[in-house]
């Protein structure tokens, strides 16, 4: 078993790698190219569920790469929570970059040139699953700074000048996270000697209070930029809507869940205890309460979706705030469940800015008649989000609020009123969108004064350009329709996928598994 742990384990992080160098060699064969990238992320695919299920035999299980052991070499560490995130970042990868493909096939690789997305999307998703299983900070410095460098270079596909100005903004506010990261990095290994994460959980508790509160609050902000927690978040909005399609959908579904995942370890792990609560309640309350606020002025669909992204943030720093199994569970299931169905929306969303030529609301209409297919994809993932039972956004916000319920503190009652407002106007912001865009006839797109869109912010010229109309290929549908299958089994698994995410928890709960995972005879100090 364990011979087959350390197989899979570092498989995680080189396919992605390999495939990206195949990719780039291939660079004027583009059939080649594609076959690269779906081959290497359907393996991940399949070595992300074998792992699920050995970690959830096992444990966990950690890689000492290069036969250096710990601390001193680099650790890669795979438990229950590590290996839930794999599984669905892989899957949503995949079905993004069949999107993609289809979508280049259709416009001629106007959006997306083969020959620099296909590399540049698979060194974000060797970013993203590297993550996932490091084991000491600075190899997570890495990652997150692997992410930035592709990142911008999917955002600012096209070259347009909206784009760049976006990429700009995003670059500049990512290297302030980043340098704050790495500040933080260099005070800790000052402070303990050491950056892997099971040694700094011995070591930070070692420490005067007041010390580690100081490094506590630098990791929370540098990872807070990253998951866009409010006031942190003034820069997704305005990024986000303006890069192609399936690059908005895998930056909305997974990139601000790293940032979640670390603020995850951080409370867990690094500073057990839940020092920071009432910080934490009040951050997820703002985040919660502005995002949503902020999606219900919009006019954009692709903005309104940039600010409940924003605003369902909140729901997940409200049960780490709890800081319970039962807390953690739920927020591990509904971090899941929002990974799938925010990407689900926007790959959406891309088929109706080709049906419709545009996102902006003022200009949508008729499209249930135009396209029935694309109302029903976008109708599911939107009641999901909105948490409409039985879907799995539902089962997710029932399980944080039923946490809640249990904390003793009168701040979480006011936490558990906002997500059930958060919760409504969620819905009333996406049935308004859907409304006016499917159900609403096209000749009345036009006027001049639509009561529904009275008193809204309209949207930034960038994402409301029209363009021509085009029709969807059955690849791009197929690819939305395989996401929308996803997030429907998340609600029929229900059962044993929130109970595996109450295993998680209950590991994450005492920094002692997490430690005998990479010191298995003991020993650290």
């Amino acid at each position: 078993m364990n011979a087959l742990m350390n197989s899979l384990i570092p498989l995680v992080v080189l396919l992605p790698l390999i495939g990206a160098a195949g990719a780039l060699v291939a660079g004027r064969r583009p059939k080649l190219q594609v076959t690269f990238s779906i081959t290497v992320l359907s393996l991940v695919v399949l070595t992300s569920a074998a792992l699920v299920y050995l970690t959830d035999q096992t444990g966990g299980h950690a890689v000492e790469v290069g036969g250096w052991s710990a601390p001193f070499g680099i650790v890669l560490v795979v438990d229950r929570l590590s290996a839930l995130m794999l599984l669905i970042s892989s899957i949503v990868l995949l079905c993004v970059l069949v999107f993609s493909v289809g979508q280049g096939m259709a416009d001629g690789d106007r959006e997306t040139p083969v020959s620099i997305y296909h590399p540049s999307y698979l060194i974000l998703a060797a970013g993203v699953f590297n993550a996932f299983v490091a084991g000491d900070l600075f190899n997570l410095y890495v990652s997150f700074e692997i992410l930035l460098v592709a990142s911008y270079v999917l955002l600012t596909l096209g070259g347009t000048q909206a784009r760049i100005k976006a990429g700009i903004t995003y670059i500049i506010v990512s290297l302030v996270s980043s340098m704050l990261f790495l500040a933080s990095i260099a005070m800790i290994y000052g402070a303990t000697g050491t950056v892997n994460i099971a040694q700094l959980s011995v070591r930070l508790g070692e420490l005067p209070a007041d010390i580690q509160l100081v490094l506590q609050i630098m990791l929370l902000v540098a990872f807070g930029i990253k998951a866009a927690v409010f006031p942190l978040s003034f820069w997704l909005p305005d990024s986000y809507p303006t890069a192609p399609a399936p690059v908005t959908a895998v930056f909305a579904g997974l990139l601000t869940k790293v940032g979640v995942y670390a603020i995850i370890r951080t409370e867990t792990v690094l500073f057990p205890g839940n020092t920071l609560q009432t910080v934490l309640l009040v951050v997820a309350l703002l985040t919660l309460v502005i995002g949503i606020l902020g999606a219900v002025a919009q006019s954009d669909i692709k903005r309104m979706l940039s600010f409940t992204l924003v605003s369902h943030i909140g729901y997940m720093i409200f049960g780490i705030a709890i800081g319970t199994v039962a807390g953690l569970g739920a927020t591990i299931y509904y971090v899941i469940h929002h990974i799938t169905v925010q990407t689900t929306l926007f790959l959406a969303t891309g088929l109706v800015e080709r049906q419709g030529g545009t996102t902006a609301l003022n200009r949508l209409g008729g499209l249930l008649k135009a396209s029935p297919v694309i109302a029903v994809l976008f109708f599911i993932p939107a009641l999901n989000l909105g948490g409409i039972p039985p879907f799995s956004g539902f089962i997710g916000k029932l399980g944080l609020f039923e946490a809640g319920a249990q904390a003793p503190s009168p701040l979480v009652w006011v936490l558990i009123g906002a997500g059930a407002l958060t919760s409504l106007l969620t819905l009333y912001a996406l049935m308004r969108a859907w409304s006016l865009a499917f159900w609403r006839p096209k000749r009345e797109a036009h006027e001049e004064e639509s009561p529904a869109l009275d008193r809204i912010e309209e949207a930034p010229e960038e994402t409301s350009d029209v363009q021509d109309t085009k029709a969807s290929p059955r690849i791009m549908i197929g690819a939305t329709v395989a996401m929308v299958t996803v997030s429907i089994a998340l609600t029929v698994f229900a059962g044993p996928l929130y109970s595996m995410a109450t295993r998680a928890a209950e590991a994450l709960e005492s920094p002692a598994d997490y430690i005998s995972l990479v010191f298995p005879e003991g020993g650290v100090s």
